[in-house]
């Protein structure tokens, strides 16, 4: 077991992602349903747009929390992370986009999981205050 929070070498060892697109700095809690990850948003980020994350860097960042929740559940149960494909996004909403040197904090709620696909809400936090959400299905590759 790890202890949490996970980041660093350890973390990359629970998301099929690599750099230069790794978009989640820690995994900071986890249950069964629930998990918070957090990314710093860094000036050599891919996603970065001028002096702020893009939208589309944002919505990767949600998608690899929610591969960030599936590949610890795997390390786990003693299994490798699984490479997965983001299904759909629906009722997505980004009210502001953080900017570099900023940490963004988001909580994922897995909704139904069945069969490889999974349905999970996710919302984004930045100085605790609300920036984003969306619904989001996954689909682990198999």
């Amino acid at each position: 077991m790890l202890t949490l929070p996970i980041s660093g070498e350890k973390l990359l060892t629970l998301i099929p992602q690599r750099a230069p697109i790794v978009l989640v700095s820690s995994l900071e809690s986890y249950n069964e349903n629930v998990l918070v990850s957090t990314f710093l948003v860094r000036a050599d980020d891919m996603f970065v747009d001028g002096e702020k994350l893009s939208e589309s860097g944002l919505l990767e960042h949600m998608a690899q929390s929610v591969a960030l929740h599936t590949g610890y559940s795997y390390f786990l149960k003693g299994e490798n992370a699984p490479m997965g494909y983001i299904g759909s996004m629906q009722n997505v909403e980004i009210r502001k986009l953080p900017t570099i040197g900023e940490t963004v904090f988001s909580r994922i709620q897995i909704i139904q999981e069945f069969m490889g696909v999974t349905l999970v809400e996710i919302e984004t936090k930045l100085d605790g205050e609300f920036i984003a959400r969306a619904r989001m299905k996954t689909v682990v590759a198999g």
